[in-house]
């Protein structure tokens, strides 16, 4: 089945800690797994971030939205119980607890409507989070942000003279560690084609290895025959090692290719291309910075 959302978990998780006793949020999270029948795959499935499990955070969320509106209380670190006022909501037997349930209790009703105390009308997000935990609105909104990022900066790159093309190519690889410096780099890789081959740079920044690239800045996809081209060219030069970069993307066939030869060859499409120059800043500017904190259970542990 698909990963329940934080408010299908609430019952579970209430009914599995109604025996009053302490319970630990790991142990919860772990039989409450086994409970919904999650496979392997779903319980690794992680956030937009990539720093916490969807499902974990889920159950973190159910068990903050009881204990905002006095159904659970933390014990010690880590660690809750059912109070009074959850054994009551049990013993009504309810098909389900979710936020329209909780809302009965002004407790959480001061938990989810902060804003408003001022008058703020509730906010998209809010009406999303019914569904999602805010960690992942806010992944979630991150992501597509960065996806049409990418797709403006492939518009911008394929509209642009080939010179530019070269520079961003040579800016990224130094960036990431590549060619040593940009004036190393800009004389290896802005050259005219050789055999198959834009440019040489260095693999590090003592030369110990080079890397051969290819860059084509392509709308259609790139088929096997010009990365074995590439390839053969490789080997004309005795090298080991190739970069591949397009605008465009690789065929299922240009993959396999790679796959299966003695060359090391990486191919860079598009939508990659773009996610590196995203992350190094090239092209992009940074507008907003948002940080997501939480509690340091460490600072407050004896």
């Amino acid at each position: 089945m698909a990963i329940p959302d934080y408010q299908s978990i609430m019952l579970p998780l209430l009914i599995l800690i109604g025996d009053s006793q302490e319970h630990s949020l790991r142990q919860a999270i772990e039989t409450l797994s086994e409970q919904f029948n999650l496979t392997a795959e779903e319980r690794k499935q992680l956030l937009p971030s990539g720093r916490q499990a969807v499902f974990d955070n889920r159950v973190g969320w159910a068990r903050t939205y009881m204990k905002k509106a006095g159904l659970l209380e933390s014990t010690q670190r880590g660690h809750f119980k059912i109070t009074a006022r959850g054994r009551d909501v049990l013993e009504q037997n309810p098909p389900m607890i979710d936020v329209t349930l909780l809302s009965q209790f002004e407790e959480f009703q001061e938990f989810r409507t902060p804003s408003r105390k001022s008058g703020t009308p509730a906010t998209r997000t809010e009406e999303v989070a019914e569904a999602e935990t805010l960690e992942e609105v806010l992944g979630n909104a991150y992501q597509r942000l960065r996806e049409e990022l990418a797709d403006e900066l492939l518009s911008q790159i394929k509209t642009s003279p080939p010179s530019l093309f070269e520079k961003i190519v040579v800016e990224l690889l130094v960036v990431m560690g590549y060619g040593g410096n940009l004036k190393d780099a800009g004389r290896a890789v802005g050259r005219s084609g050789d055999e198959g081959i834009d440019g040489v740079i260095k693999e590090d920044r003592l030369g110990l290895d080079v890397i051969y690239i290819q860059a084509k800045r392509w709308d259609q996809t790139v088929g096997r025959p010009e990365v074995q081209k590439f390839a053969g060219a490789l080997q004309g030069q005795r090298a080991r090692k190739g970069i591949f970069i397009t605008t465009s993307g690789f065929s299922k066939e240009a993959q396999e290719y790679v796959d299966r030869i003695d060359s090391r060859i990486i191919l860079v499409e598009g939508s990659s291309l773009a996610e590196f120059m995203i992350d190094h800043n090239i092209g992009v500017t940074p507008r907003d910075t948002y940080e997501v904190k939480k509690i340091d259970s460490d600072y407050f542990a004896e």
